[in-house]
């Protein structure tokens, strides 16, 4: 634990004492200031906390981001792994009387998405564990760690250079880029991959129609045209496969990979990574560990089942609610087996939700993601706000032209004219203004979208 003491600059010390380091120490931009006990005035606020998450330059100036609350969720080798709960962010500054009103607006906001970021569940950390490594990385590909026959699963998305951008519509078309470089990112990201965990075996579940279908064909494509021995390709169309909850038939894609059990797999679909997670325990579990006798079956100890599916479906939330926003789908099936009425009232919940958010909140978060990572760097003389994005005309008047005319066709409905003629006319007229003005605006989504706006992406038409 840490004393974090407030004056005219910030220091913080351990509580405990520190032969090695006895001044306190703070890092204010540049200039790296050092200061004794003996000059921290009596009238010095202190506050205890667990760690430095580091600094951050907002429009105001330097903010520095302090763990405040912690809490023991494990031991791991003998090292302690804690999880950081509450973070506070503290300015540099004792006053913003220097900046202008937009540049207020704009501090507030950046702390906003900050603040978004660190209240997002999943920031772990250890004081004696590098937590930052795999373990490939770590025990540097040492002999005794490649004799551990496990299989290593990495998730993620297509290497290939393309977008999905919101529209208002529930699926928006994937659009692959196509003046890019292709093969020069996807032999880069397998050279990394093979690297660091070996041998590959991809496993493609993208649907092999409709929009989807052009992603499977450029994976694909690439992945002959790279002819890497070290990479093998599965394209398993697991909708088509094992649509009406038909998850059985994932024995199919099990059959086909039982000779590369050795092998790392390439997966996105969490009753997937399950189920070849377990396959993958049982020869260790049998042979390295004794904890299964011959013949034992994983699927037959009912407490070990249960932790472990509950543990896949935690994870598959804890991923969901970072990208999605939104917990994961079919998770009641991950975690029993089954599925039920209340997994199935869950999933629609949270496919309303993510379709809102995807569509009217997503840029938020991504500009949130990308300040707090840093693919953004915040300049206080830029002339131009870069949060200020002008809307056009159509953005606030198609609205309301749409919720008029649909209250107006109500209003017909239950206020009937002198003739039914009259009515239905009146009925007909501000119904067509309804649905025509709520397909114009489906056309122009993109405009009524919540779009990122610190990082410009190319724009793929």
């Amino acid at each position: 634990m840490w004393k974090l003491v407030m004056m005219e600059q910030m220091m913080y010390s351990p509580l405990t004492e520190c032969p090695q380091r006895s001044p306190l120490q703070t890092w204010m931009g540049s200039s790296n200031f050092i200061f004794f006990k003996k000059d921290v005035p009596p009238s010095a606020v202190t506050r205890p906390i667990f760690g430095i998450l580091g600094t951050i330059h907002l429009v105001a100036g330097n903010y520095l981001v302090v763990i405040t609350k912690k809490i023991k969720v494990g031991e791991f080798f003998n090292h302690v792994i804690w999880k950081a709960t509450d973070f506070d962010v503290l300015s540099y500054k004792k006053t913003m009387l220097h900046l202008t009103d937009i540049q207020l607006q704009d501090n507030k906001t950046f702390l906003a998405m900050l603040n978004h970021v660190l209240n997002m569940d999943g920031f772990y950390f250890s004081t004696t564990y590098d937590l930052t490594h795999t373990l490939q990385r770590l025990s540097n590909t040492s002999p005794e760690f490649q004799e551990m026959s496990l299989l290593e699963r990495t998730r993620g998305s297509i290497p290939v250079f393309w977008s999905q951008r919101p529209n208002l519509k529930y699926k928006p078309k994937p659009q692959i880029n196509k003046v890019a470089n292709h093969m020069d990112g996807f032999q880069r990201h397998f050279d990394s991959q093979v690297i660091i965990y070996g041998k590959q075996v991809i496993i493609n579940l993208v649907n092999h129609k409709g929009s989807e279908k052009p992603l499977e064909q450029a994976f694909a494509k690439m992945v002959s045209s790279l002819g890497s021995g070290m990479i093998r390709y599965i394209a398993f169309d697991f909708h088509k496969e094992c649509k009406n909850m038909r998850w059985d038939r994932l024995s199919i894609l099990l059959d086909q990979v039982a000779e590369m059990q050795d092998e790392l797999s390439l997966i996105k679909h969490n009753e997937l990574q399950s189920t070849f997670g377990q396959q993958s325990l049982r020869w260790p579990c049998q042979m390295r560990l004794g904890v299964l006798h011959v013949g034992q079956k994983l699927e037959e100890q009912d407490e070990f089942e249960k932790t472990y599916k509950n543990a896949w479906a935690d994870n598959a939330n804890a991923c969901a609610k970072q990208y999605a926003g939104t917990g994961a789908l079919k998770t009641d099936f991950t975690r029993t087996g089954k599925r039920t009425r209340l997994g199935l009232i869950m999933d629609g919940f949270n496919s309303l939700l993510r379709y809102y958010k995807n569509n009217f909140s997503d840029g938020f978060r991504q500009d949130s993601i990308d300040l707090f990572l840093g693919n953004y760097s915040v300049d206080e003389l830029e002339s131009h706000s870069p949060l200020s994005v002008p809307r056009d005309w159509k953005f606030l008047a198609l609205p309301i032209i749409m919720v008029v005319a649909f209250s107006m066709c109500i209003i017909c409905l239950l206020m009937a004219g002198d003739t039914w003629t009259e009515t239905l006319a009146y009925v007909l007229f501000w119904g067509v203004a309804s649905i025509g003005t709520f397909f114009i605006i489906l056309y122009n989504g993109k405009d009524f979208v919540d779009a990122p706006r610190l990082v410009q992406k190319e724009k793929i038409d």
